[in-house]
Formats: C-alpha cells, sequence, structure tokens
C-alpha cells in the first residue's frame, strides 16, 4: 500500500532504503511482497465457493490450481530469503510489513483443507497442519515481540491497516484446519483437538477485538487518503467470515463432555455475533471502494493486495453456507450462493490482472 506520495505505507526507513545482496534476481525477489500467500488463500476460498453452488469442476481446477502455485510461491520465498536475508529480516519485523507473513500460515491451512476435500489427501492435509501450527507460533510470537519491543516505533496511521488482521485470519485458519482433520478419528477430531482448537477459536477471537477497535479509530479520527484506503481493508470483513466458519465447524465436532454441552451455546452464539458484525462491514466496505475510485479518482490496476479483496469475498460465502446449517435459516443460504458468485467474477477479474502484469513485464525485460 502507498501513502500520498506513492510509498509503502507504514515501511520505516531502512527497510525501503536497505538494498538487497545480490543482484538482480535478489531485486527481482524483493519486489514480490509477503503477502502474495493471499493468492493461495483467494483462490482456496473461491474454490470452496464454487462447490457449494455445484461447480465441482471449478472448484477442482482451482486446487490443482492452487497446488501449483502454492509450490512455485514457495520456490520464489525460499529463494528470496537465501538471497535477499537482510530485507526479508526487516520487513519481517515492520509494523507495516510484517503482517503480511501471516498468509502464509493461512494459506497453508487453505491449501491444506483443499487438498482433504477435493483431493482426499488428509495425510498431506494432516503435515500441513503440523507446518502451518509450527509457522503461526514462530510468526506469531515472533512478530509481537519485536513489534512491541523495538525502541523506534512508527506513528499509528502509517503503519496500522486491515493486514494486522492476517493475525486473525492465520489463528482461525490453524483451529479450522484441526477441527476439519486433526487427530481424525472414526467419529472425527479428538476430543483434544477440538478443545485447542476452541482455545486458539477464541483467542483469534479476543485478538480482531483488540485490533479493530485501532482499525476502527484510525478510520474515524485520523486522515485517511485513497492510497491507504487499500483493499487490504476487507480483512476487516475476512477476519470474522473465517472466524464463522470456524466456529460453524467446531459446533458440528463432538467435544469434551461435559464442557461441550455447556460450550456449545455460547459458541452458537458467538459464532452467529462474528457473522453478522461481518455482514455489517460490507456495505461499508463497498462505500470505501466507490470514494477510492469514483470520487478520489485513484487508479484502478491490478496490485497483489487485491487477491486480500477476494479473499474475504470467498469466505464469507464458505462460511454462510456452513453456518445456515446449523441454524437453519434460508437467507443465510441465498446470501451464501449469491457471494460465490460475486467471489468468482472478483477472483476472475484479479487473476487476468496478475497474467496481464506477468504478460507486460516479460515483455518489458526481452524489450531491455
Amino acid at each position: 500500500m502507498a501513502t500520498g506520495r506513492r510509498v509503502r505505507q507504514g515501511v520505516t526507513p531502512g527497510v525501503e532504503a536497505a538494498a538487497p545482496e545480490g543482484g538482480g534476481l535478489a531485486r527481482a525477489l524483493v519486489a514480490v511482497p509477503p503477502e502474495y500467500g493471499a493468492l493461495v488463500m483467494a483462490t482456496g476460498s473461491v474454490a470452496f465457493a464454487s462447490a457449494g453452488i455445484g461447480l465441482g469442476g471449478v472448484a477442482l481446477a482451482l486446487t490443482w490450481l492452487n497446488v501449483v502455485m502454492a509450490l512455485v510461491l514457495a520456490c520464489v520465498f525460499g529463494a528470496r530469503v537465501a538471497l535477499a536475508r537482510r530485507r526479508t529480516i526487516q520487513e519481517f519485523v515492520d509494523h507495516a510489513r510484517g503482517p503480511g507473513y501471516f498468509t502464509w500460515v493461512a494459506a497453508s491451512c487453505v491449501l491444506a483443507s483443499q487438498a482433504a476435500a477435493f483431493l482426499g489427501a488428509v495425510h498431506v492435509a494432516r503435515v500441513l497442519l503440523v507446518v502451518a501450527a509450527a509457522a503461526w507460533v514462530g510468526i506469531t510470537y515472533s512478530f509481537f515481540a519485536v513489534v512491541t519491543l523495538r525502541r523506534a516505533k512508527p506513528r499509528l496511521e502509517t503503519a496500522l491497516s486491515g493486514s494486522w488482521l492476517l493475525a486473525v485470519v492465520a489463528t482461525q485458519a490453524v483451529a479450522l484446519l484441526a477441527a476439519q482433520v486433526g487427530g481424525e478419528g472414526p467419529t472425527g477430531p479428538s476430543a483434544n483437538v477440538v478443545f485447542v482448537a476452541m482455545c486458539l477459536f477464541l483467542a483469534g477471537t479476543v485478538l480482531y477485538l483488540l485490533i479493530i477497535g485501532l482499525i476502527f479509530y484510525r478510520f474515524t479520527f485520523l486522515r485517511l487518503d485513497a492510497s491507504q484506503l487499500a483493499a487490504p481493508y476487507w480483512i476487516n470483513m475476512g477476519a470474522l467470515a473465517i472466524t464463522t466458519l470456524t466456529g460453524a465447524t467446531l459446533l458440528a465436532q463432538p467435544g469434551p463432555e461435559p464442557l461441550w454441552g455447556s460450550v456449545r451455546p455460547f459458541l452458537l452464539g458467538f459464532t452467529l455475533l462474528f457473522w453478522a458484525f461481518g455482514s455489517w462491514w460490507i456495505p461499508l466496505l463497498v462505500v470505501f471502494g466507490a470514494w477510492r475510485h469514483l470520487v478520489a479518482k485513484y487508479p484502478l490496476r491490478y496490485a497483489p493486495e487485491y487477491w486480500g479483496l477476494v479473499f474475504p469475498l470467498g469466505m464469507y460465502s464458505v462460511a454462510s453456507r456452513q453456518l445456515a446449517t446449523r441454524v437453519g435459516i434460508g437467507l443465510m443460504e441465498r446470501v451464501a450462493s449469491l457471494f460465490a458468485w460475486v467471489a468468482l467474477a472478483a477472483w476472475a477479474a484479479t487473476f487476468l490482472g496478475l497474467l496481464l502484469t506477468l504478460i507486460t513485464a516479460s515483455r518489458r525485460r526481452s524489450a531491455a
């Protein structure tokens, strides 16, 4: 994201000015932002949304495409760490860029869910659960420890964005995957796994409340330019959508008794609360986007941040459908179907933008 002067929002001077180690390859790798894991997240959420409206072939195709894209991105970021290690570390501990690394936790979980649901690869999904859980622990506690303890800190308006809610998305993604495939037995996940998933769900909800309060303050009391009102603010809703899906999935699991009987009504109420608040965000976010591009005339062109818009749309559809099966509200089913088509269209438009950007960049390199 950029400020009104077209510099990345909240990036400290040390991060922006530091030259990458190595030559042209290192510079090219540094140009790939850490939040590109949202590409895998968005594709996975749209695959599940498509399956919900009967487009099983589209869901399977998106799953295989996601496998390929995830492998390519894993190789790219592995090379990025090796060739531009100093820059990668500086970004990770930066208030504005660091949250982008949470996309890799969520991307691993979404890909694992796809592998289990559409490819029948439950064992692969469990391996990815272990990888994602380890990454969640490392990234969560490293990032929050560093940004808390560092002496020089940026101003709130330059460092805070919707990308901070990726920490919530990552937490709920691990909880969701654990409830889906973790320690699965004949009747579902074990009681211990369900309990851990529920604890992560609750921790994620509190984390959301802490961060969204700061974001709402930033919205209403601090200056906000069109360049700063970027697509990642859709994660305001997306974090609630995956929270809803996690809660609805937990409701479908047999949990540890007698605790589960007491907790289930509370869990249902909390899940419905977060779905309702996520729904509340949608019209406001549409207004923000319309003002940004139609009134403030901010150019609409492809940027990796737009995957942070596609993911919430797909996840909202999936969460609405899953919750509808728990509460028996037909309206939620119709909302889920509508947003599945919206998410699919948004994914297609964004993916086309990505392809055109890659083609243009390739032609420029060939002409140079």
